[in-house]
Parts: C-alpha cells; structure tokens; sequence
C-alpha cells in the first residue's frame, strides 16, 4: 500500500485554488512551485501550498481530492483557514517529508 496526500495549493490568499493528490508530496509540490510542468497551476501561478491532507493509501487521497473538488468553494476557504488562516506557504514545513 502507497501513502499518499491531498493538497491545495493557491496564488495568494483568497485567490485561486487548485486541488490535487500525489504519492510524493514534497516532490509534486516543488514542480507546481518551479512551474516544471504545463497545466492551471502555472497558468494561473498557484505556487503556494496552503493546505495538505496525509493518508495511509494513495486510493483514499485520490477519493478525497475527488471529494473536496466537488465542494463549494466557500467549504474550501473554511478548510484552509481553519488550519492556515494566513494562507501562509506551507512549503518549508513539509521539506522533511
């Protein structure tokens, strides 16, 4: 069984949220930040991760991602802030990850 994570990464604060689920977190995070790889996260400069979600199986993070990408946005603000309420890039806290 993978271990996986579900993450949210924005622009800045209240702005754009973009949604996503990875088995390597820290590495899937760096190429949304270095904007390695084509897609909305670079088109819309979503390099700060502000929230994340850890799971024991890659299959529950991916059923989570699916989920919250089903949400209210309003219900996604709530998610973050209520952990993060700076929006603070969570990025140097999961290096060791």
């Amino acid at each position: 069984m993978k271990s996986g994570a579900v993450y949210m990464m924005a622009n800045r604060k209240n702005g754009t949220i973009y949604i996503g689920s990875a088995s390597k977190l820290v590495q899937r995070v760096y190429q949304h930040r270095e904007m390695v790889v084509e897609g909305f996260t670079k088109t819309h400069g979503c390099v700060r991760l502000v929230w994340f979600e850890v799971h024991a199986d890659l299959r529950e993070a991916r059923l989570r991602e699916l989920q919250i990408k089903r949400w209210k946005r309003s219900w996604k603000v709530r998610m973050i802030e209520e952990a993060n309420p700076d929006w603070r890039d969570l990025w140097f806290e999961i290096q060791g990850r």
